[in-house]
């Protein structure tokens, strides 16, 4: 007898495995709420008919406001690889100088693919502890007098590292050097997330992906882009068909994508814009940050180290945990999994085993972010990892309060 398709289902997925559910606290994918699996859940219609221009219509508009642009979106069914991909093709030529810094691993992976393209990128040394550095973006700029150096490529927040890098510093960076390049951002675990204007800020191209902030599936990828980037990309000679802007501008003026959209996942894009701004982005950028220091008074108050040294480059999407020196990341998550069936994000390259990461962002609540504390506390337990109790206690705390009211009263 054959299996159905749920018996190849992971185990903590499957019922009766576990009771209770899956805490997924990888920074990415993220929970999918509700009502966006009802929106995604309704039969998928005809992409080239009547109604599909009213859902695609909406996606597209309703992205303009997360980003916060004017300017045109593109949105692409693909992951964020290929909306790093379409940044670089649709505004460079082979042989272009691409300046880039090193935050951490995905900052690491888009240089990667920017060589493999034809590109020539330098790439700035980074301690993967901090967000990049706008004072030396600004003295390789101006040290390139002959603008040889075609884009700037930066991380917002860095997934690996929970390292956000200041984008409106690295813009003056860019305009001090009065140097011409390209400012390009990488949000894929900031934007919804975290704080992000790209026509105020002066960025050129903006990359952004569905499973983090936006509360959806992987599966749709996106790019904001200025006016200055699309005259750039008239000029641009590396190869480009899939990912081509020229050829989502007629169809997207009418809600119509040139080859057949994600469509399900558009509908569920449409919802979470709309989840989105019903709570008010204000609103869900606070929430993120306060539970982004929650977290970290948690980490401290075990005694443990936050990844990320710098304050001003805390990340509100994500909590980089450093464990102590002889001891194993990896053989505590997989303690805390198999005990407690939650799932943490594990360090990733240079930080391999070293570091868990924390995941707060999307669709996330008090009650979930102490749930998820006290399972890495029970976890840190059970593992014989050297911490201190009271992480949970010093979160709570501070969420509802008490610290602000002590402090009031002394």
């Amino acid at each position: 007898m054959s299996k159905g398709p749920g018996s190849q289902r992971p185990d903590s997925q499957r019922p009766g495995a576990a009771p209770g559910r899956h805490f997924l606290q990888i920074p990415g994918p993220t929970n999918v709420p509700d009502r966006v699996l009802r929106a995604m859940d309704y039969p998928t219609m005809d992409h080239r008919g009547p109604a599909f221009a009213d859902v695609g219509g909406r996606a597209l508009e309703g992205m303009k406001s997360i980003f916060k642009t004017a300017g045109r979106v593109v949105i692409y069914p693909a992951s964020g690889t290929g909306a790093w991909e379409a940044a670089l093709v649709n505004t460079l030529s082979p042989g272009d100088k691409v300046l880039m810094y090193e935050t951490g691993h995905f900052a690491s992976l888009w240089n990667k693919l920017a060589q493999r393209l034809g590109l020539e990128p330098e790439f700035i040394a980074g301690d993967w502890r901090h967000g990049a550095d706008p004072e030396a973006i600004e003295e390789r700029l101006r040290a390139d007098g002959g603008h040889a150096i075609k884009a700037v490529c930066v991380v917002h927040n860095e997934t690996s590292t929970g390292s956000v890098t200041q984008v409106p510093e690295i813009r003056r960076a860019i305009d001090a050097a009065g140097h011409p390049a390209l400012l390009m951002v990488d949000t894929i675990s900031s934007l919804a997330s975290l704080d992000y204007c790209h026509d105020e800020w002066g960025v050129d191209v903006t990359v952004a992906g569905s499973q983090k902030g936006l509360m959806l599936p992987p599966g749709l990828s996106f790019n904001a882009v200025s006016e200055k980037a699309l005259v750039a990309s008239q000029s641009a000679g590396l190869p480009r068909a899939y990912w081509s802007w020229d050829e989502m501008a007629e169809p997207n003026a009418t809600g119509y994508f040139p080859y057949t959209p994600a469509t399900n996942l558009l509908y569920g894009l449409v919802e979470a814009i709309d989840m989105l701004h019903e709570e008010g982005l204000d609103n869900v950028f606070a929430r993120h940050q306060r539970h982004g220091e929650a977290a970290r008074r948690a980490v401290r108050a075990w005694g443990l180290e936050v990844l990320c040294l710098e304050p001003r480059h805390y990340s509100g999407s994500l909590t980089a945990v450093l464990v102590p020196e002889g001891h194993s990341a990896d053989a505590f998550r997989k303690t805390t999994l198999e005990n407690f069936n939650m799932s943490l994000g594990n360090g990733l390259s240079k930080i391999a085993d070293k570091v868990f990461r924390i995941g707060h962002l999307g669709d996330f609540n008090d009650l979930m972010l102490m749930g998820t504390l006290s399972g890495v506390e029970m976890g840190l337990e059970l593992s014989g990892m050297p911490y201190r109790r009271g992480g949970v206690q010093a979160a709570l705390d501070y969420l509802c309060g008490k610290e602000q009211a002590s402090a009031s009263a002394a």
